[in-house]
C-alpha cells in the first residue's frame, strides 16, 4: 500500500511573485533575511499582496535557533497575521514555519525561496538550533499552503551558494530514492531532481542564468519527495557536524554523500536504478553505483567544493574532540529512521573517518 500527498500549492515560473494578490490577505508577517531590507523586493511584495497590513522580521540568521523563533513568536502574537510569508533561503522558511507553529494562531504559510537547494517551500521538516545541536521538527502543520518560484529572484545568486544549496538537492534527491519510505511517486521526483540538478548546475554555477528556473523547480521536487520517504544518515550527520562548526549544510552533504552512498551500498540496490536514470548506468549494478560516487566527486570539484571537513577549515583534531558528540547527535536524528540500514555507532565513525581529512 502506498500513500502520496502534497498539500502545497506550487506556482513556477518568471514572475510567479505576483500570483500573491490571489491569497486576498488581510495581515501579513513576512519572515526574511536581513539583505533584503536594502532592496526593493519588500516593496514589490506589498504590492503584490496587496494587504491591509504588512510587517517585516528581518531577523533570521543562519542555523536559526530556538532562542531566535521564539523572539519571533512574540512578534507574530503581537501582529496577530492571517499570514506568514517566508522569504529567502531554508533558514528564513525553518524560522518562519517554526514562527507560526509556535504562535498557536491560524496562520496560513506561503515560502518564497531565494535559494535553490533546501525545498522547504514545500515540506513538513523545519531545523533549529540550540546549544550547539540541530534539532529537525516534523509536523504536517509545517508545511506551507503556497510555494512561489520565480526566476526573477535567482539572477543574482553567489557562485558558493548555488554550489552549497545545489548539493543539498542532491542529497534530498539521493536520500529520499533509497529511503525506507520511498514509493514509485516519490521516486519519481526524486530522480528527475536528481538528474536535472546534476546536468544543470554547472552552467547554473558558471553564471547561465537560464537553467536557475530549472534547478528551482528540482529543490521543490526533492523536497516533495523527501516529506513523503524521509531522509538518511547523510542528513543525520549534516545536522550533527552543522550544529558543532557551523557549515553549510549543502557543503556538509557535498562532503558527506559520496561516503554515505558507499556505507549504504550493499544494503540498497536503488543506487544502481538512480544511476541509470541519471544515465550513469554501467553492466552491473557496483558500476553504475561507482559512476555515480565519481560524478558526484567530479561535480564537487567543478563546483569548488570541498572533498573533507578538513578542506572545509575545521581541523581532524576539532573532529576528534567532539567524536561522540557528533556520533551520538547523529545517532539520534530522526533522518536516521529512514536511512535504509539502521545506522549504528560503528556505520557512523566509519564515515567520519572518510571525511574528516588530514589537517
Amino acid at each position: 500500500m502506498e500513500s502520496f500527498s502534497c498539500k502545497t500549492e506550487i506556482i513556477s515560473g518568471v514572475g510567479a511573485i505576483w500570483e500573491l494578490s490571489r491569497l486576498h490577505a488581510k495581515r501579513v508577517l513576512v519572515v526574511a533575511d536581513p539583505y533584503f531590507e536594502k532592496t526593493d523586493l519588500p516593496e514589490k511584495l506589498r504590492k503584490a499582496l496587496q494587504a491591509e497590513a504588512v510587517e517585516f522580521f528581518y531577523r533570521v540568521q543562519p542555523d536559526p535557533t530556538v532562542e531566535l523563533s521564539a523572539e519571533g513568536t512574540a512578534a507574530v502574537q503581537a501582529f496577530q497575521p492571517d499570514t506568514v510569508v517566508a522569504l529567502g533561503g531554508g533558514s528564513a522558511m525553518d524560522c518562519a514555519k517554526a514562527m507560526a507553529y509556535f504562535s498557536g494562531l491560524p496562520i496560513r504559510l506561503v515560502a518564497i525561496p531565494t535559494t535553490s537547494g533546501s525545498g522547504s517551500e514545500a515540506t513538513n521538516f523545519a531545523v533549529l538550533t540550540h546549544n550547539g545541536v540541530k534539532h529537525p521538527l516534523i509536523d504536517p502543520s509545517l508545511q506551507p499552503e503556497l510555494a512561489i518560484l520565480d526566476g526573477n529572484l535567482l539572477n543574482s545568486l553567489p557562485k558558493s551558494l548555488i554550489a552549497d544549496a545545489g548539493f543539498d538537492i542532491l542529497a534530498h534527491a539521493a536520500e529520499s530514492f533509497v529511503a525506507t519510505g520511498a514509493g514509485a511517486i516519490s521516486r519519481s521526483l526524486a530522480r528527475d531532481a536528481f538528474t536535472t540538478a546534476l546536468v544543470y548546475l554547472p552552467p547554473s554555477f558558471h553564471g547561465d542564468t537560464r537553467v536557475r528556473q530549472q534547478v528551482h523547480l528540482a529543490a521543490t521536487m526533492a523536497g516533495v519527495a523527501f516529506s513523503q520517504s524521509g531522509l538518511g544518515v547523510c542528513h543525520a550527520l549534516a545536522h550533527a557536524l552543522g550544529g558543532q562548526f557551523h557549515l553549510p549544510h549543502g557543503r556538509l552533504n557535498a562532503i558527506l554523500l559520496p561516503a554515505v552512498m558507499e556505507a549504504n551500498q550493499e544494503a540498497n540496490p536503488h543506487y544502481a536504478d538512480l544511476a541509470r536514470g541519471a544515465g550513469l548506468g554501467g553492466t552491473a549494478d557496483s558500476m553504475a553505483v561507482r559512476n555515480l560516487k565519481n560524478a558526484l566527486r567530479r561535480l564537487r570539484k567543478e563546483l569548488q567544493l570541498p572533498a573533507t571537513l578538513a578542506q572545509a577549515g575545521v581541523p581532524s583534531q576539532k573532529v576528534r574532540e567532539n567524536w561522540a558528540a557528533i556520533t551520538q547527535s547523529a545517532l539520534s536524528d530522526p533522518c536516521c529512521a529512514t536511512n535504509p540500514v539502521r545506522p549504528d555507532k560503528q556505520m557512523v565513525e566509519s564515515i567520519l573517518e572518510q571525511v574528516t581529512g588530514v589537517g
